[in-house]
């Protein structure tokens, strides 16, 4: 199988940089648990957030972002079986790209430039399965979407929710 990988918020924990970031950077307190459960606290920190979002186009923002758990052990399974392929939107952000190679090199060195894709529509590239945290990337993605689950994507539900890399593990080994 082919099987399309995301970077943010499915390898790195990006959410929790940002979250990070904008408390840091606005003298806030928000947690993932409040983000989680509450609709009104979201709401209110996404509007703290939307104020410092600038963060995400300065050098260095991605260099340092948190591995999610159990992703690297799962991956390189994946990768022992399957053609994998890291597909990230960082043309969004243009100063991101050498953040995310070195990011990759070291937690995923294995993968290589040549099955990295950095594009803007991640459904242009033919593949079996898609993991990604944005409902945008799978809504024409040909082969089968898996939505790895995040705060900002509570609302979606017409994917199969994936929750942690060992239910990847599960399904796709």
């Amino acid at each position: 199988m082919r099987i399309l990988i995301d970077m943010d918020d499915v390898l790195a924990d990006t959410s929790l940089k940002i979250l990070n970031e904008t408390n840091k950077r606005l003298g806030t307190n928000f947690t993932r648990e409040q983000l989680n459960t509450s609709p009104e606290i979201y709401k209110e920190y996404y509007e703290k957030y939307s104020i410092v979002r600038g963060m995400l186009w300065e050098k260095g923002f991605f260099a340092d972002i948190p591995l999610i758990q159990d992703a690297q052990e799962v991956v390189q399974k994946l990768h022992a079986k399957h053609e994998i392929f890291i597909v990230s939107a960082a043309t969004e952000f243009p100063l991101s790209m050498d953040e995310k190679l070195e990011w990759l090199d070291k937690y995923f060195p294995y993968i290589g430039w040549s099955h990295t894709v950095f594009c803007g529509h991640k459904w242009m590239i033919k593949a079996d399965y898609i993991i990604d945290d944005h409902e945008k990337n799978l809504i024409n993605f040909e082969g089968k979407g898996l939505l790895f689950n995040a705060t900002h994507n509570q609302h979606v539900k017409e994917f199969t929710r994936v929750h942690s890399w060992k239910e990847i593990e599960a399904i796709l080994l």
